[in-house]
């Protein structure tokens, strides 16, 4: 039984959530759900336990000093809740946590069970993949979703992926057997400069979120952050030639196939974006209070048989000059599939997905 005490009645709340591991390239999902939590002041109210999970030899525990006392943090999931202001406030509720290593079926009957007691309309799920993107072009980001009215009405696309999946996979669908709208958001990262962090892609993440859910994020020190981002690898790439070589015959092709991108429906949406942000209204919103709720879900799925380093050189294909994608499986139709580097043999809890 969920107890949710201390979380007051919300307004049509969103649930949006990330998960570090392989859906989550360059670390961009997880740190835009963090960036939302920390801009505005969100209060964790409820956490999964570590226990039923999470392998501790694969995700370890860590040890800190608070006062002199020894502590421990165990990697888990974590819920929050808060409250956007402006003239139409709405409620966000944010989950951020860690690829579960054991039990996904569980891990997503647990996260829909809150979903179902605090009323959510719909789930967001970011996740962000390698793939053959150059770094000195706006960040893809594509919009996925498993159901076809919802991709009509969010001018999203239909998922039609098969092959290997992540917990951003899993959580996709648990939501479609529970009845629950679903979206994924799917940012492509440079897969030569791979390393975390990369504020681009969690910028991108965060300005194609606002056009979904049509509300504004204070954005901070992000865009600055995503400038100077993007400067440090224009310098590690200028530095050696095949790398430069290689970036060019990336922005050659990206330049070439989006050629369409630039419509006056995109242009549309950058200036609504910039309106939005002109909006004294529109300020940042405040969090809403809560206390620690533990409990178990109701079961909504049936169980079923069944630092910057120097860009390393890219690997030379033959006819093209462009070296293999490493994006995850459930991305966008769109990304070249492949894998991330640390993965084992596939990627989405990843690096990506969905």
């Amino acid at each position: 039984m969920i107890e949710l005490e201390g979380v007051p009645e919300l307004i049509d709340p969103v649930m949006v959530a990330a998960f570090e591991g392989w859906n989550d390239a360059g670390d961009a999902a997880s740190a835009a759900v963090a960036h939302l939590d920390r801009e505005w002041k969100g209060e964790v109210f409820a956490a999964l336990d570590a226990e039923d999970y999470y392998d501790f030899q694969v995700n370890r525990p860590t040890v800190f000093l608070e006062d002199g006392v020894r502590k421990i943090t165990w990697p888990t999931t974590r819920l929050s809740v808060v409250r956007v202001g402006g003239d139409k406030p709405r409620d966000l509720v944010l989950v951020r946590g860690i690829e579960p290593s054991m039990r996904w079926r569980s891990f997503c009957n647990e996260i829909l069970g809150f979903a179902h007691e605090l009323g959510v309309e719909m789930l967001v799920v970011l996740g962000a993949l390698l793939g053959d993107t150059p770094h000195t072009r706006p960040v893809p980001v594509s919009g996925v979703t498993s159901d076809a009215d919802l991709a009509r009405t969010l001018d999203l696309e239909e998922s039609k992926y098969e092959g290997p999946t992540g917990i951003v996979g899993i959580l996709q669908e648990a939501c479609t057997h529970a009845g629950v709208p679903a979206v994924s958001l799917w940012a492509a990262v440079p897969h030569y400069v791979s390393q975390p962090p990369n504020p681009k892609a969690t910028l991108a993440l965060l300005n194609r979120l606002e056009d979904l859910l049509d509300l504004r994020i204070p954005l901070g020190e992000l865009s600055e952050d995503a400038r100077a981002w993007q400067l440090g690898v224009d310098q590690l790439a200028a530095e050696d030639s095949e790398v430069a070589e290689y970036v060019q015959s990336l922005e050659e092709a990206r330049d070439t196939a989006e050629l369409p991108e630039a419509s006056g429906e995109a242009i549309a949406r950058e200036f609504e974006r910039y309106l939005r942000r002109r909006d004294p209204q529109a300020g940042p919103g405040l969090a809403t209070d809560g206390g620690l709720a533990d409990g178990r879900d109701g079961s909504y799925l049936r169980d079923s048989p069944s630092g910057r380093t120097r860009p390393p050189k890219p690997p030379k294909a033959e006819g093209s000059g462009q070296g293999p994608a490493r994006g995850p499986e459930d991305g966008p139709a769109k990304q070249q599939e492949g894998k991330q580097e640390d993965e084992p043999d596939s990627p989405d809890g990843d690096s990506s997905e969905d």
